[in-house]
């Protein structure tokens, strides 16, 4: 069983930068593909970013695409989401998500394709 636990959220003027981080215990964490979410208007979760196994393929929602930056560090069993230009609609409790794939090369942007949840942290974007 894989707990993941985000910090890192907090409240920051339009146009800074904050890191979040996602820390996960149990499992084989180099097993998984990663992922980070938020709510959205009329979505439950909207994806925001993914990495796969290995950290040599991600990918980004257009809306946060050359402002945010997800990154792994499997031997500290961490994933990270460097937000930088941060807009006013990027306030959102973020949530890590993790699932174990067979294949270094895959990640999802699905939400119900992942097994695993954070409790998820507040980013608040003030204009």
């Amino acid at each position: 069983q894989v707990q993941l636990v985000e910090s890192g959220g907090a409240l920051v003027q339009a146009g800074g930068s904050l890191r979040l981080s996602c820390a996960a215990s149990g499992g084989t964490f180099s097993s998984y593909a990663l992922a980070w979410f938020r709510p959205a208007p009329g979505k439950e979760r909207e994806f925001v970013t993914a990495i796969s196994r290995s950290g040599g393929i991600t990918y980004y929602a257009d809306s946060v695409k050359g402002r945010f930056t997800i990154s792994r560090d499997n031997a500290k069993n961490t994933v990270y989401l460097q937000m930088n230009s941060l807009k006013p609609e990027d306030t959102a409790v973020y949530y890590c998500a993790a699932e174990p794939v067979s294949s270094t090369a895959y990640y999802y942007t699905a939400s119900y394709k992942y097994t695993y949840w954070g409790q998820g942290t507040q980013v608040t974007v003030s204009s």
